[in-house]
């Protein structure tokens, strides 16, 4: 796909939307890398959050998650942006905790938009009875 493309196609055509698409990994992946450069002096919430661990991550994933959807009821964009960016760098974080680097989900995100057509949720499988 042409680098400036997000994450989106329509079978075999490319969609191309108002956005910059590398600007948006590029500002993911600079995140991802300066987090292996957090110090308490510079970063002191970063390395707070950092040293809380996995479970403190998640929780703050899952309230900027809700932050983001409230503000998009109530339609109010300004902050939802704000929230989005509190959503995106938690998330990043989380995905460093976890060792999961920025272009394993932009490659799971381009598996699922050749398969699909987009990027989109994938589908439910049925749950087996003595599956986990």
């Amino acid at each position: 796909m042409n680098s400036s493309v997000v994450l989106l196609s329509v079978r075999a055509e490319s969609v191309a939307l108002p956005c910059s698409a590398p600007a948006v990994a590029d500002e993911v992946a600079r995140l991802y890398g300066a987090l292996d450069h957090v110090s308490p002096a510079k970063n002191p919430r970063t390395a707070q959050l950092l040293r809380a661990g996995l479970r403190k991550i998640s929780q703050k994933v899952v309230e900027e998650t809700a932050e983001v959807a409230l503000e998009g009821v109530r339609k109010r964009p300004d902050a939802a942006v704000r929230e989005s960016a509190d959503l995106l760098y938690n998330l990043v974080v989380l995905w460093h905790a976890l060792d999961i680097r920025p272009d394993d989900v932009w490659a799971e995100m381009r598996r699922r938009a050749d398969a699909f057509g987009l990027a989109e949720k994938l589908p439910k499988q049925p749950c087996v009875v003595g599956e986990v």
